[in-house]
């Protein structure tokens, strides 16, 4: 992989991160219709998934230094529970919220477990992309039709979490959009678009931060040339900046209900990656 091409699959990890129209996907697509080779496996695509990690914690990060000083209060206040009964845990929406983060975080960390050597072959071909763009394509008519939920973090509920990360869970796949799924699954629970946009990138951080980890364990002993690794930080450094002004879109997109056009366009692209899959294997 030259610099180049890591800087499109950066700009195209960026965008596609946070407008709901499926990263895997597009770098699925792309990387098949171009052959190209991150010689890592996996490693390049947790690393665009690391630099946009960066854009949410940019973008979110008194909301996420809030989070995280919460929970460690949480596991202070579990303790001192025990000597003090009286003692409310669970004593604010900044650690309700932190609960039910960890609750979505377990069906998706299941379901990406138990499905990660299909995810994996899935991203060797067009035509698993192009039906995951198409499912998402209907996802986001069906969105662009909800009105707005009357639930903040207060009102969501731990089913509705577990709910939720279910629906991360399946996002693994190429071509289905995790902002895009998530976010539909909160508007249709009846979240509040503003609170269905945080949740939805914020419950990214540990998912993105476990599949990151495992993978950088397994390529520990990977070795890897100079010019590979320089690709490699340049394609996360753009993912990061592209993936800031992608999120301030996104929040946009939510608020308005402009949901539809991103219907059509990932209709139109998934429609055409299932062509190209059959035009490719003749």
């Amino acid at each position: 992989m030259n610099v180049i091409q890591a800087i499109i699959l950066g700009i195209i990890q960026g965008l596609a991160e946070f407008l709901p129209i499926s990263s895997s996907g597009h770098l699925a697509i792309i990387q098949n219709l171009f052959h190209i080779e991150t010689e890592t496996g996996l490693l390049f695509d947790v690393l665009l998934h690391i630099g946009t990690l960066t854009a949410i914690f940019i973008v979110f990060w008194k909301d996420i230094v809030k989070l995280i000083i919460e929970f460690f209060g949480i596991i202070a206040d579990f303790f001192r529970h025990f000597r003090d009964p009286d003692l409310i845990v669970l004593s604010s929406a900044y650690r309700r919220f932190v609960l039910l983060i960890i609750v979505s975080t377990i069906p998706t960390a299941i379901l990406g477990y138990i499905g990660r050597d299909f995810v994996a072959y899935a991203s060797t071909t067009l035509l698993l992309p192009g039906i995951g763009l198409i499912i998402t394509s209907i996802l986001l008519f069906i969105c662009d039709r909800i009105g707005d939920g009357r639930k903040g973090i207060k009102k969501i509920t731990y089913l509705n979490a577990f709910e939720i990360g279910i629906a991360q869970g399946v996002a693994t796949l190429p071509g289905i959009s995790r902002s895009g799924t998530t976010i539909a699954a909160c508007l249709m629970l009846g979240i509040k678009k503003e609170t269905a946009v945080k949740y939805s990138f914020i419950m990214s951080i540990p998912a993105v931060l476990g599949a990151a980890i495992l993978e950088l364990k397994d390529a520990a002993g990977t070795t890897v040339e100079v010019g590979t690794v320089v690709a490699y930080i340049i394609g996360m450094v753009v993912s990061a900046v592209v993936g800031y002004f992608a999120i301030r879109v996104m929040i946009n997109v939510v608020r308005r209900k402009r949901y539809l056009y991103f219907s059509i366009y990932c209709l139109v692209i998934g429609l055409v990656a299932i062509i190209g899959h059959f035009l490719t294997n003749r």
